[in-house]
């Protein structure tokens, strides 16, 4: 066991090249990792914009429907009242 345990043990040099690739890897990795976060965060932000434009708009288009209800609603009323002051005027003939 002891044999088999000292020919498995790796020379310093090899052994300090395999921590040198690990650390390039996890350096890699944590690069990569970062970015992905950024890319999330950049999403969300856009996602935040466009959730908030939509709000915009639909607040816009809701006062717009409002202004067009009481415009109807007084172009009705301006018709019934010609449409009654017609007939009063025509009881007075």
């Amino acid at each position: 066991m002891l044999k088999r345990a000292k020919e498995k043990q790796l020379d310093p040099a090899e052994k300090e090249r395999l921590m040198e690739e690990r650390a390039e890897r996890n350096a890699a990795r944590e690069e990569r990792e970062r970015q992905r976060i950024a890319e999330k965060m950049a999403k969300i932000e856009q996602e935040k914009a466009e959730k908030a434009e939509r709000e915009r708009k639909k607040k816009l288009a809701d006062v717009a429907r409002l202004k067009a209800k009481e415009e109807l609603v007084r172009t009705q009323k301006a018709q019934r009242d010609a449409k009654y002051a017609a007939r009063k005027g025509r009881k007075k003939r």
